[in-house]
């Protein structure tokens, strides 16, 4: 579950259940509230090497930091919390990289029918003011 708190010194940061080996039960991450985090935030955030982070970019889709023009990675929030999920799957729920792979693709294969019946809806609905419109008058 995600939370916006803030802490001692007013700063946004947001709470993200602890997962994988070395999280905690019961724990949670802060994320601190920064446009993009470099290797080693993600390092400390999530509990997990740079050499660990560097093999999952190439072994999975959702997780591809933009380099910035000095070539260092820079990892957005949503890489984060992507990597957290990996972690979770590979971690905590057994899963092997192929399989955590399956797995995160039929969750945006999930994500993404759920985009498309919106938006039909929204197109349906549009359609049927226009017709309203064309009624009314």
């Amino acid at each position: 579950m995600k939370d916006s708190s803030s802490d001692d010194k007013g700063e946004r940061q947001l709470l993200i259940p602890a997962v994988g080996a070395g999280g905690g039960a019961g724990g949670a991450t802060r994320i601190p509230d920064k446009m993009f985090y470099r290797i080693g935030d993600v390092v400390s955030i999530t509990g997990l090497e740079a050499h660990v982070l560097r093999y999952w970019e190439t072994e999975f889709d959702e997780l591809k930091p933009r380099k910035s023009q000095s070539g260092r990675r820079q990892y957005t929030r949503q890489d984060i919390e992507n990597v957290m999920e990996i972690k979770s799957l590979l971690y905590d729920e057994g899963f092997s990289i192929s399989g955590a792979k399956r797995r995160l693709r039929k969750r945006r294969e999930a994500a993404y029918g759920k985009d498309a019946i919106l938006e039909a809806m929204r197109q349906t609905r549009k359609g049927l003011k226009e017709i309203l419109s064309m009624l009314e008058d």
